[in-house]
């Protein structure tokens, strides 16, 4: 098995953050709220700004960047040392062999150095997969639900619900 590593990416990485992220959206685009096209037109500035908002990983394997995942500011009316997973992709033929699991797992390192105490995760609600895979890190729902930001073809719009996870001296 290749030994996965998950580093944070710096502020001039930002072109290796826009090509993943654009592979992402490409590949899966249902599962984002951007659109390839527009983000693919995005001057540097842009990418730079993004890059200053957040912290992004990648998870590398084999000379390769094969996941990414992004950690900010949670959303209005959470607490102040509370922050955010999300973007959280990886490429499809490396799909099943621990690369989410180490971008999660590094996150939660990340967001615990910065002092945060929780860590929410907005999944679809009828997306048992996600809620199953975030358990497994312990993390919980919540009664935050909100509608997708992203609906399916038919019109139909679904719900997200938040889940959470505890880090440092909440952990529980």
């Amino acid at each position: 098995m290749s030994e996965i590593t998950v580093r944070a990416l710096t502020e001039d990485e930002w072109e290796t953050y826009r090509s993943l992220r654009l592979e992402a959206l490409q590949e899966s685009p249902d599962a984002f709220v951007a659109d390839h096209d527009a983000e693919s037109a995005e001057p540097e500035e842009f990418w730079r700004a993004r890059m200053a908002r957040s912290d992004r990983l990648v998870a590398e394997a084999e000379g390769t960047h094969v996941g990414v995942v992004s950690i900010g500011a949670a959303d209005e009316g959470k607490s102040e040392d509370a922050g955010q997973l999300f973007g959280l992709w990886v490429r499809p033929d490396w799909r099943g062999r621990s690369v989410a699991a180490n971008l999660v797992r590094q996150s939660a390192r990340i967001a615990e150095k910065k002092g945060l105490s929780q860590l929410y995760y907005w999944v679809g609600s009828d997306n048992g997969r996600a809620v199953a895979f975030a358990s497994s890190f312990g993390f919980r729902p919540t009664d935050d639900r909100r509608p997708m930001r992203v609906s399916g073809g038919d019109g139909v719009v679904e719900e997200e619900v938040a889940l959470v996870l505890a880090l440092g001296e909440d952990r529980g």
